[in-house]
């Protein structure tokens, strides 16, 4: 039994001059929803024993914070360009290349691939409300934890995990409501 975390970059800072996309920080909201996100997964209890993510600056701030207030700044990322707003058939090559490495594999990018990543690996009718609130909008900071029956990551097919958890920032703290839910 494996598990995969996704876990979307928190909200981008737009008014920030920057010249490139990548290049883009978060701003105090994003903050915010990555502190309160990673709160719930130290709460939670969540094991997680590998991080994989983009190296854009919205990724790396997102972790910088998430990290430690999951309780999870002892493990070090592996950055991975090809996770930069990377499609969901290339994310799941990203993750068959982990092999048997971790049980417990969070990776944290960008949309609309994660998201697309989380709807391709759970059957249409096999993921009741949470796939529902999934498909509605994968939100800045959201964190979808999925289960799945296999041994090692190159297993992975699409239609064979389970959603297990689905949380948004504005689920823990109702001030980063639907405006939190933007780039």
């Amino acid at each position: 039994m494996k598990t995969l975390t996704i876990l979307r970059h928190a909200k981008s800072g737009w008014d920030v001059q920057v010249e490139r996309d990548f290049d883009r920080p978060i701003n105090a909201r994003g903050r915010r929803g990555a502190e309160i996100i990673g709160q719930y997964v130290k709460r939670q209890a969540f094991p997680i024993d590998r991080i994989i993510a983009s190296p854009a600056v919205r990724v790396t701030e997102t972790l910088d914070i998430f990290q430690p207030a999951a309780n999870l700044d002892d493990l070090e990322p592996h950055w991975d360009r090809r996770i930069y707003l990377a499609s969901a058939a290339t994310l799941i090559d990203v993750i068959h290349d982990m092999g048997s490495d971790a049980d417990n594999l969070l990776i944290s990018g960008h949309n609309p691939g994660l998201e697309d990543l989380a709807l391709m690996l759970v059957p249409q009718d096999g993921g009741g409300d949470l796939r529902e609130k999934v498909e509605e909008k994968l939100p800045t900071s959201a964190l979808v934890r999925l289960e799945i029956d296999i041994a090692d990551w190159r297993e992975l097919e699409v239609n064979m995990a389970r959603i297990v958890d689905f949380i948004r920032p504005r689920d823990l703290d109702p001030a980063l409501g639907p405006a939190m839910d933007d780039d």
